[in-house]
C-alpha cells in the first residue's frame, strides 16, 4: 500500500478568481482540506513553508490545528526551511504539534529554496558564522535541531527554581518521543539524499532536482532514491527509511478537470537555470483515469517510494481540490495495487 497525502503550498491572493483571498482564508481552508482528505481515505496533509510570500510560513500554529481535527492521517511540513529556524523554539513548538496530534507529525525540513528577499534569514537575526555558508548555517541548524529532538538533558537546573525540579539536566519541554525519527529532508539532489540518509532523517524528494544528467526526471530521481536506500543501509539505523516524492495529478473525470487541466495532458519535463546551476522539473501528470494510470504506472520514482504528496491548487478551494484527491485515492490508485 503507497500512502497518499496532499501538499499545499497555501497560496493566496486578492483577486476575484481566487477561492483563497487572504491569510485567513488559507489557513481556515488548510484545515477542512486536511479534514476532507482524511474523510476520502488520503493518509497524509503536507504544507509548504515559505517566508516574506503571500503563502503559508508559520507551520506549527496550523499543524497544531489540523492534528486538533483530525484523527488519523500524517501531518507534515514540504519542507521548513532550516536558515530561519532558531532550533531550540523549534524543538518546542514541534513537540506541542506532535503530542497534540498522538505522534501523527512527520516534518520535511531542508536547505530551503530561493528566497522572495536577499538573504531573509537575516531579517529573523540568523546569519552564517565566519566562512559559512547559508546552506552550512542550514545544516548546523539542523544538526541542534535533532539533537534536542533526542530528549537527552543538558541544561543545568536552577538550585532554586520556581517549580520543582526532576533529578539531573533539564530538557525542552514538552517531548515528543519519536518524533526524532520522523524528520525528512527535502533533497534537491543525488547528494543531499545520500547526506540526509547518514543523518537517520528520510528522503521528501520533490518535482524539482537541481541538477540535470539528460535522463527524464522519474529516472534520475529514482537513482537518487537509489542512493539514498544503500546510503541509508550503509549507515546502519534502527529504524526504517522511508522516501515521499510530489506530483502534480489531475485526472479528468468532468467538465471542470477539462477547463482547469485540459492542456497540461501535453506536459514534458522542463530543464531550466535555478541558483546558477541546471535544474529539471518534472511534469504534470493530466489526462482520462486510463492515462493517468498508464503514465503514473511508468514512473519508476513513483513506484519506488513509499508516499505520493499530490501538490494541490489550494487557490481554486476546498470542494475541488477534494474532489481532486478523491479521484487519485478511488480511480487511480486502485488501478496502481496501491488500495
Amino acid at each position: 500500500m503507497k500512502h497518499i497525502g496532499f501538499l499545499s503550498f497555501g497560496h493566496w491572493t486578492d483577486h476575484p478568481s481566487s477561492a483563497t483571498r487572504s491569510a485567513a482564508d488559507v489557513l481556515a481552508q488548510s484545515i477542512d482540506l486536511a479534514e476532507a482528505a482524511e474523510e476520502l481515505g488520503a493518509d497524509g496533509a503536507y504544507f509548504r513553508v515559505h517566508h516574506f510570500a503571500r503563502q503559508l510560513a508559520s507551520p506549527f500554529p496550523l499543524l497544531a490545528a489540523v492534528g486538533a481535527r483530525t484523527r488519523r492521517i500524517e501531518i507534515g511540513t514540504g519542507v521548513i526551511d532550516m536558515r530561519y529556524e532558531n532550533p531550540a523554539y523549534m524543538t518546542e513548538d514541534a513537540g506541542a504539534a506532535d503530542l497534540i496530534a498522538g505522534g501523527r507529525l512527520q516534518l520535511g525540513i531542508s536547505r530551503g529554496s530561493p528566497e522572495q528577499v536577499i538573504e531573509g534569514y537575516r531579517h529573523f537575526d540568523h546569519v552564517p558564522a565566519p566562512g559559512e555558508s547559508d546552506a552550512d548555517m542550514a545544516r548546523r541548524h539542523t544538526a541542534r535541531f535533532l539533537e534536542l529532538l533526542s530528549g537527552q538533558g543538558f541544561a543545568e537546573p536552577n538550585p532554586r527554581p520556581m517549580f520543582p525540579n526532576p533529578p539531573g539536566l533539564l530538557r525542552l519541554e514538552p517531548h515528543a518521543p519519536g518524533l526524532r525519527e520522523r524528520i525528512w529532508w527535502g533533497a534537491g539532489s543525488r547528494a543531499t539524499a545520500e547526506w540526509a540518509a547518514a543523518q537517520g532523517m528520510h528522503l521528501m524528494s520533490s518535482t524539482l532536482l537541481t541538477e540535470d544528467t539528460g535522463v527524464p526526471f522519474h529516472e534520475l530521481q529514482a537513482e537518487q532514491i537509489r542512493r539514498f536506500r544503500d546510503a541509508w543501509a550503509a549507515a546502519g539505523h534502527a529504524h526504517a527509511p522511508r522516501v515521499s516524492v510530489s506530483r502534480s495529478v489531475f485526472p479528468i473525470t468532468d467538465d471542470r478537470d477539462r477547463a482547469y487541466f485540459g492542456l497540461e495532458t501535453r506536459s514534458t519535463d522542463q530543464v531550466g537555470m535555478l541558483e546558477g546551476g541546471r535544474a529539471r522539473f518534472g511534469k504534470t501528470y493530466a489526462g482520462e483515469v486510463d492515462q493517468v494510470v498508464a503514465d503514473l504506472a511508468g514512473d519508476t520514482a513513483v513506484a519506488a517510494a513509499d508516499t505520493l504528496l499530490l501538490t494541490v491548487p489550494n487557490q481554486l478551494g476546498v470542494d475541488y481540490n477534494a474532489h481532486v484527491i478523491e479521484n487519485v485515492v478511488r480511480h487511480v490508485a486502485p488501478q496502481l495495487g496501491w488500495r
